[in-house]
């Protein structure tokens, strides 16, 4: 079941927006636990993949197996990320940056997702 989404959260994940840079929620948040999106709820995004990378958006170099989609962006250059399961628009996937040993950053909307902190025992827990 999808979440319902304000005006800029559909603005974004609908109609493929952006947050301005340096003004999402996420951006200089490295607790651990894992991203989950905000339409649907399927887990995007683990911490140990997140880092800083000084573009304005929270940045990831890896994302949870097969939950994350590739499709060529409508401006012919970039490549969009969308969530597998609901494709809500998360950002842009970008390669050859050489700012992690893999080589790759999701630069991802904090709007389009959910922190939910883990804890000792691994259990997940919505942020509130």
């Amino acid at each position: 079941m999808n979440r319902e989404l304000n005006d800029f959260e559909r603005f974004v994940i609908e109609n493929k927006g952006t947050e301005r840079p340096n003004t999402g929620e996420y951006n200089d948040h490295f607790s651990p636990g894992r991203y989950v999106c905000k339409r649907c709820s399927a887990p995007l995004y683990s911490s140990e993949h997140k880092f800083e990378s000084h573009c304005g958006w929270p940045a990831f170099d890896d994302e949870i197996p097969g939950a994350v989609e590739r499709v060529p962006d409508a401006d012919g250059r970039r490549t969009e990320i969308v969530c597998a399961n609901c494709k809500a628009h998360l950002g842009h996937v970008f390669e050859g940056e050489y700012l992690t040993e893999k080589n790759l950053r999701h630069c991802v909307n904090s709007v389009s997702m959910i922190f939910e902190s883990a804890d000792a025992q691994g259990n997940y827990h919505k942020a509130e």
